[in-house]
């Protein structure tokens, strides 16, 4: 077997084995978000911040219905100004949470991508969004580190590479944004957001 057919080989092995009990759960919750009109924060870093990047644009975008109103997703990754500011102010751990604290209110929904599951600033946020009454949604790797531990649902992409986990974690995010889209367009919802 040469390079290129085990790493597909086994990038499809990783894909069938997750849970689609986890992930229609993470659609429900996301799914509930847009009907209260909450907001949608997404964090990663790396490949995981352009997965949150990827990820903020479907939501917004490919599950926009005529006649519908439109989800709510901000990636706290685009922003580097922001980014850089709080990296170079206070510390790396601090880029995700600071931006939380402007806009997070109880309620919303804190997306948290992470291979390893135990990046310092990714875990900062999901503490703070859980101190603060928010939901946490987290896409780990393989077992899932403390984000699998901390988050109120998850989803494990179970790939023996970091590179496998995040192909992983993109397939999901098409996944979640197609069945958003679906049930978006089966919905009679149609007024405006319940929270302002």
């Amino acid at each position: 077997m040469d390079v290129v057919d085990r790493y597909l080989s086994e990038t499809e092995a990783g894909i069938r084995a997750i849970s689609r009990d986890d992930v229609r759960a993470v659609v429900d919750a996301l799914f509930a978000a847009w009907l209260q009109g909450r907001t949608i924060f997404i964090v990663g870093n790396g490949g995981s911040a352009s997965t949150a990047s990827h990820m903020m644009n479907d939501l917004n975008k490919f599950t926009s219905i005529e006649g519908r109103r439109r989800m709510r997703a901000i990636a706290l990754t685009d922003n580097v100004p922001l980014m850089t500011a709080y990296g170079n102010d206070l510390s790396y751990e601090d880029v995700f949470v600071e931006p939380l604290r402007n806009l997070m209110r109880g309620g919303d929904v804190l997306v948290a991508i992470s291979g390893s599951g135990n990046s310092p600033n990714v875990i900062k946020a999901v503490q703070y969004a859980m101190e603060h009454d928010a939901q946490v949604i987290g896409l780990c790797g393989s077992p899932g580190g403390k984000l699998a531990t901390l988050s109120h649902l998850r989803v494990v992409v179970p790939a023996a590479q970091i590179c496998q986990q995040e192909d992983g974690h993109l397939v999901l995010n098409h996944a979640i944004a197609m069945a958003l889209r679906a049930r978006i367009a089966a919905s009679e919802t149609s007024a405006a957001p319940s929270v302002v």
